[in-house]
């Protein structure tokens, strides 16, 4: 069953906002069996939404909707699916006492242009709206099937999980369970890895693996179908133990962790205990672990140094060593893990210092040079890092914050300390 999201919304198409609706319909109804084949984001303009209704018409057999039910004069869904099918608007008693009760039970009084929202094209059926306002609308139509549903994310949910999904698996149409299993990793190239993929990731494979990039993680997503969400998990099955067996290490986890969780997850199983030092970070790998709530367990603070007085006044490093070696170098790097370490008591430091740019490379130590050191009992240790001379100060940093947190990640999960 192929089917198309349009989102409707001027709002959509100047970019003021984020049209997420057809993401999340696209995931949820992969879920249950339906297989999203076209987007499509449109103004607020009476010809092309009826345009766009034809053309989603003549290449899908299901047609989701949001936006466009509201009751102003630029809420043309209900105009548009009329017109596209020829029939004239019907108030539907039904809707009309859903929007007076709503209103009513809010102690205000119904604008008279709400009445608008109890308008159907002729031969429809309402989605009720528990919510808000604005039924949706469940409209067949030579053999298309159109559900127009509220713009409202909040709105839109409720109606797809409480309306959408039952009637569409009482009529028939739901077909196989598609689930979607998401493994990342992080530490080398999205081309190195799929390089040692290609047989996972060719075209026409079952199940479907496919590659993504986001910020240096790497994700494999595998795509299969079963009768059952559990047949489908099932299914997936073989090529996971593939890409575990293949890619070891580099395997942060599956879902939305990446390296961060995967780091509070090792320190937590090795009852380690972490402290860090950032210069050219400036907080952030600091900022990453304290989003996540109990990480205080594992996680006994932070020093930003930017300056060099502050390496030296905060974390001890010796001043010698920034003369001799510069601030940006391994030995201060090194400095700054054991200066963490020792600072707050715990069992591994991370130092940073680097070079984030846009300014103060030189042809010796070029933007986006960063040193990564680590310090625990049994070693004290540094990574050069060369993150790209043309590649934007956010991602330079994001990417040494990533590198560090990666590399302690590793230490913990290889020495256990």
């Amino acid at each position: 069953m192929k089917a198309e999201v349009i989102a409707i919304g001027s709002e959509l198409t100047s970019g003021q906002k984020l049209d997420t609706n057809s993401q999340w319909l696209s995931q949820r109804l992969g879920e249950v069996g339906v297989e999203v084949r076209f987007h499509t984001t449109l103004a607020d303009d009476m010809g092309e939404n009826v345009d766009a209704l034809r053309m989603a018409r003549s290449r899908a057999q299901l047609v989701i909707i949001s936006g466009g039910l509201g009751p102003t004069q630029d809420d043309l869904t209900r105009e548009a699916l009329a017109t596209m099918a020829g029939v004239p608007l019907i108030e539907n008693e039904e809707c009309l006492q859903a929007l007076t009760a709503f209103f009513e039970r809010r102690n205000r009084e119904m604008a008279p242009r709400n009445r608008v929202q109890a308008l159907l094209p002729d031969g429809a059926r309402p989605l009720p709206n528990r919510t808000g306002t604005a039924p949706g609308v469940w409209f067949e139509f030579e053999g298309v099937l159109f559900a127009a549903m509220p713009g409202v994310p909040s709105e839109m949910k409720v109606m797809v999980e409480e309306q959408l999904i039952p009637r569409l698996r009482e009529s028939g149409k739901l077909g196989s369970v598609r689930c979607y299993r998401v493994i990342n990793m992080f530490g080398r190239g999205e081309s190195e890895i799929e390089a040692d993929a290609l047989d996972l990731t060719a075209r026409g494979r079952e199940p479907e693996v496919g590659i993504t990039a986001s910020d240096a993680t790497i994700s494999f997503r595998i795509s299969a179908e079963g009768a059952t969400e559990a047949d489908a998990w099932a299914a997936t099955e073989p090529t996971a133990r593939l890409i575990y067996e293949r890619f070891g290490d580099l395997i942060l986890g599956e879902g939305d962790v990446d390296v961060v969780q995967a780091l509070i997850l090792e320190l937590q199983k090795h009852q380690a205990t972490l402290a860090v030092a950032e210069s050219c970070t400036g907080g952030l790998v600091a900022q990453r672990l304290t989003d996540y709530p109990g990480v205080s367990q594992v996680f006994l603070g932070g020093v930003v140094c930017y300056g060099n007085q502050a390496k030296i006044d905060l974390v001890g490093v010796p001043s010698q060593l920034i003369e001799q070696h510069g601030a940006v170098s391994a030995e201060v790097a090194e400095a700054l893990a054991v200066g963490a370490r020792d600072r707050f008591g715990a069992s591994l430091g991370i130092g940073i210092t680097g070079i984030a740019g846009p300014d103060g490379g030189t042809p010796e130590k070029p933007v986006g040079l960063v040193y990564v050191a680590l310090a625990n009992q049994k070693l004290v240790a540094h990574r050069r890092l060369l993150l790209g001379q043309e590649q934007p100060r956010k991602i330079i940093r994001s990417r040494a914050a990533k590198h560090a947190m990666n590399w302690a990640r590793l230490i913990l999960k290889s020495d256990g300390v």
